[in-house]
């Protein structure tokens, strides 16, 4: 049997406190499509996203009392163009997050900027003329000559 390779079909977050984050990710416009007693999922193309407390979330691992961290990888969001990046951007301060760069030209060519959410969890939010998105807000990497 040939599994597949390559492929994510979660991400989960370990927050501090589920209804906080719920607010934070509902000022952003999203919106749960399920949820269980301490973990939220919300649906993001062919993935999801959840948001689940800290620890219930070392208790699920395996890792009862453990002590999760944050902020040691970068979540993202493509958009098609300066503008949308500058508003996604807006947003995410109004609701709460904290700035950690503001969206700029950047060095490959494209333009982004990062926050961090009420957990720590750090977003960077870009548009990469290289990379074009579908009209769902998907993106397929270009073929490159490997």
């Amino acid at each position: 049997m040939t599994l597949p390779t390559q492929r994510v079909t979660l991400i989960t977050l370990g927050v501090a406190d589920l209804e906080r984050a719920k607010r934070f990710y509902g000022a952003l416009g999203w919106k749960p499509a399920a949820q269980q007693s301490g973990v939220a999922f919300y649906q993001m193309n062919s993935l999801a996203l959840g948001l689940f407390g800290r620890d219930d979330l070392a208790k699920d691992q395996g890792r009862d009392g453990a002590t999760l961290g944050t902020g040691a990888m970068t979540l993202a969001q493509n958009f098609d163009t300066k503008a949308q990046v500058d508003a996604a951007y807006s947003l995410a301060l109004s609701a709460g997050a904290q700035p950690l760069k503001p969206p700029q030209d950047v060095f490959w060519g494209g333009y982004s900027g990062y926050y961090a959410d009420l957990d720590g969890h750090v977003w960077e939010l870009a548009m990469n003329p290289f990379w074009p998105l579908a009209a769902d807000g998907s993106l397929t990497l270009p073929k490159d000559d490997v």
